[in-house]
């Protein structure tokens, strides 16, 4: 099947079927991370886990394609890990309106570090890192899904709080 129509039209020195899966991958590898969140009532729940390394894959392509245009116009090559940089900052800032302190007690770190996870996961679907992306997706919702449920049964975590597996 003829597709170049589709890569003139992407304006892309990469082929869109391989956008395309990268993309396909960073939300497929966190949508359980997203259901686990949302399933315990967390306000970070399917689609912020989606979206996040979603646009995460999407920066980093885009990365991908400013160095290929900046070398084609014979800059050399630019520096994609300068987007990076700013994805994870902006992952961080994210993350960060997740934690709630009240009265002494602290909640949203897990959802925070899973929006974070979730990004890392994104940046590896997009730099075309699938086993990184796979081997970290599964490490995440282990340890939300199956530590949380141990730490919450043992009494770890916040205790005091119940409702809270955080």
């Amino acid at each position: 099947m003829e597709t170049a129509w589709l890569s003139e039209l992407s304006g892309s020195a990469t082929p869109i079927q391989v956008i395309a899966v990268r993309m396909l991958a960073a939300v497929v590898l966190c949508a359980p991370i997203g259901y686990e969140r949302e399933i315990h009532g967390k306000a970070a729940g399917s689609r912020t886990h989606m979206l996040v390394p979603l646009a995460s894959a999407a920066f980093v392509l885009i990365g991908y394609e400013l160095a290929h245009i900046e070398h084609a116009r014979g800059y050399g090559y630019g520096d994609p890990s300068r987007i990076i940089q700013g994805v994870i900052t902006g992952i961080g800032f994210l993350g960060g309106g997740a934690i709630l302190t009240s009265k002494g007690n602290i909640k949203g770190l897990s959802t925070a570090a899973g929006i974070w996870g979730a990004g890392a996961i994104g940046i590896a679907c997009g730099a075309g890192f699938f086993l990184i992306a796979a081997l970290l997706a599964f490490l995440i919702f282990s340890i939300l899904g199956i530590i949380g449920t141990i730490e919450h049964r043992a009494g770890f975590g916040n205790v005091g709080d119940e409702e809270d597996r955080d």
